[in-house]
């Protein structure tokens, strides 16, 4: 044994341990030290690409929204959301409801679910972005170098699409008041532009984005709007039908503008007004509404024409407590087309829409699919590269609904019945296919096609709604109505008779009832039914210009253009009421008269391509060449398929032609 020294065994052992520790310490200064995620350098160019053109500085004029979506940690992102990602300070202050918020996909908002369409725009974080925003706040939130920073985004004066060609807004500030209910307004914008103009992009500023359930905007070719417009108090006006203008644009929570490409530009007459539609909810207090629009112009006219197919069901009824309502609708395509965006629409209780296009081969293709609908995360989704759909596909949408207590987006505590309807408390189902024809020629078809299309759908949901409502008068003549876009006059009378029985003082219904049974032959009843019609509301133009129509079919013109006076004095703006008056003057040899008459609906109305072609013919007798060309003109370009117009616009020339030169002053 040895006395003044280690172990033998131990001193294996302490040696095989200094051994160990050196390999280690090697091991750790061979292998570099893991490279801390900072601010500047990674998680900036992140928040900047993906969430900086909500979250950001507020710009004088920039809509303002504070709120949440129901947690303090899950910020609502629309344009001057609660707080900028473009700094760090700021960023570092909400970084944990970054994360959190990011994690459960919350934000950005993005609804599409991946693989079932490819989009522009997509606001859709990687994994591994995901991960390195949740790395980054658990080591602290540290800024890092200044000099990785990146660029920050710029905006132009608060707008995403950079500074607009046009900057409209409504007349005049609309109070919204205090309440809880649904408001529908409608307001007129005079378009201060002298040449036709392309426009390529539209952007919408809400300046409340908390009272806006959604904004249309729409052409009013014929200036209809300003009529209903005089006829209601205050700004705007309530309700007009959707055929009475051309919808261009919609707006609705977190939709993002985009530019479309200069061919795909829709057109922009002088003499066109806009109308704005806002679907307004009221709240605890006073909100002074007004929103600005710009549009983005294009330099060449388009050469392609955009057109929107939509699948929709207007026959909703959800019961209460149903956690998985379903609806669905199919369209065949008559033409090849090109389809380049997508547009699906419900209220609160959606939950989960999917469309597919069926192609004649039989093989399916995914248009989109969103299987966690949030009515605040609205847009329309444009396709990266257009997606061929020859004639004979068959688009479908099938559309789910959650009316149970667990829906934590249902309005009605308890959950209540819900129908179709346009209030935010009842529901949609509405899915807008943007496509372009491959053939020009086939835009037509596809216009009438999709025309005949909608007047059946119409048709279903007025039956729908006379048999939840058998006793509403209202809804008998509406069904009327679609009955004859149908060429159903038997079935459209049953239904005006069963109205008037259930209202017998209803003006509209006694004047519709008149105009169909004079159509029927019956022409002493029905002039009778538009007698009664003017007695019952003798303020009306409308019934008074039915009762003057009713009058020359039964060859009584005096009497006819009394009538048609009697309306335009109710209605200076009743363009009809002139248009018909005029052609009683003319043959009369009163073509000053009707020359007014008929100048006064072209100012009413530019695009009414009768009025021009009247307006022509009324100068030629007169002789006055020179003033009827134009109006000539302006009939064949309004309605090109015309042959009386295009006859009657030759004639005018060839008779300038034989006019003798005269000298130059």
């Amino acid at each position: 044994m040895l006395r003044n020294g280690l172990n033998p065994a131990l001193a294996v052992i302490a040696i095989v341990s200094v051994i160990a520790a050196c390999s280690r310490a090697t091991e750790s200064a061979e292998k570099p030290a893991e490279r801390a995620v900072t601010f500047n350098g990674d998680i900036a160019p992140i928040l900047f690409d993906n969430c900086a053109s909500c979250h950001r500085p507020i710009d004088e004029g920039t809509p303002q929204r504070v709120a949440t979506s129901g947690s303090s940690d899950d910020p609502i992102c629309v344009a001057g959301a609660p707080f900028s990602v473009l700094d760090y300070d700021s960023v570092r202050r909400h970084a944990r409801a970054i994360a959190s918020a990011v994690q459960r996909r919350a934000m950005p908002p993005w609804l599409p679910e991946p693989g079932h369409g490819a989009f522009v725009n997509e606001r859709r974080l990687r994994d591994d972005q995901i991960a390195l925003i949740a790395k980054w706040v658990e080591s602290g939130t540290p800024e890092g170098n200044p000099d990785d920073v990146p660029k920050p985004p710029t905006f132009a004066g608060g707008w995403q699409l950079g500074t607009p060609d046009l900057v409209l807004t409504l007349p005049e500030p609309y109070v919204l008041r205090p309440g809880t209910r649904d408001v529908f307004r409608n307001f007129v914008i005079p378009v201060p532009i002298g040449t036709t103009r392309y426009v390529r992009a539209v952007e919408f500023r809400a300046d409340r984005p908390q009272v806006l359930h959604h904004a249309d905007l729409a052409v009013d070719l014929g200036r209809v709007s300003r009529t209903l417009d005089r006829a209601d108090a205050g700004p705007g006006f309530a309700t007009m039908d959707d055929d009475q203008v051309q919808n261009v644009y919609g707006w609705s929570p977190g939709k993002v503008p985009v530019m479309e490409p200069s061919d795909n530009a829709w057109t922009l007459d002088p003499g066109a007004d806009l109308v704005l539609l806002l679907h307004m909810i009221a709240g605890a207090q006073n909100e002074t509404v007004q929103p600005m629009i710009g549009l983005f112009f294009s330099d060449t006219p388009p050469t392609r024409t955009p057109m929107s197919v939509k699948l929709e069901s207007k026959a909703i009824d959800i019961p209460a407590g149903d956690a998985s309502y379903v609806v669905e609708d199919s369209y065949v395509l008559p033409v090849d087309v090109d389809a380049v965006s997508v547009y699906p629409h419900a209220h609160y209780l959606g939950k989960d829409m999917r469309a597919t296009a069926t192609l004649p081969d039989g093989s399916e293709q995914s248009l989109i699919w969103i299987r966690g609908w949030d009515f605040r995360w609205q847009d329309r989704y444009r396709y990266r590269s257009p997606l061929f759909l020859p004639k004979g596909t068959r688009l479908a949408m099938r559309f789910t609904y959650d009316n149970s207590a667990a829906n934590p987006h249902n309005p009605q505590r308890p959950p209540q019945r819900v129908r179709s309807g346009p209030r935010s408390t009842d529901e949609m189902a509405s899915l807008w296919l943007e496509v372009v024809p491959r053939r020009t020629e086939d835009a037509a078809v596809l216009t009438a096609d999709f025309v005949r299309r909608t007047v059946l759908a119409n048709v279903v949901a007025a039956e729908l709604n006379v048999r939840t409502n058998p006793r509403d008068a209202a809804a008998h003549n509406v069904l009327a109505m679609t009955y004859l876009q149908t060429g159903r006059a038997a079935d459209a009378l049953a239904q005006l008779e069963e109205a008037l029985r259930l209202n017998p003082h209803d003006a509209e219904v006694e004047s519709n009832l008149g105009t169909v049974l004079q159509a029927q032959g019956r022409l002493a009843e029905g002039t009778g039914h538009l007698r009664t019609a003017v007695r019952l509301k003798p303020k009306d133009d409308g019934v008074h210009f039915n009762l003057g129509n009713g009058l020359l079919t039964t060859g009584q013109p005096d009497a006819a253009m009394r009538e048609f006076q009697a309306a335009i004095a109710l209605n200076p703006e009743n363009a009809d009421a002139h248009l018909n008056l005029a052609l009683i003057l003319g043959p009369r040899n009163r073509l000053d008269e009707a020359i007014t008459h008929l100048r006064r609906v072209v100012e009413i109305n530019p695009r009414n391509g009768d009025a021009y072609h009247n307006l022509a013919v009324a100068y030629g007798m007169k002789g006055e060449v020179d003033a009827a060309i134009p109006a000539a003109q302006a009939a064949v370009r309004l309605q090109p398929a015309s042959a009386a117009s295009r006859d009657q616009l030759q004639r005018l020339l060839a008779a300038r032609r034989a006019l003798p030169l005269r000298p130059s002053p």
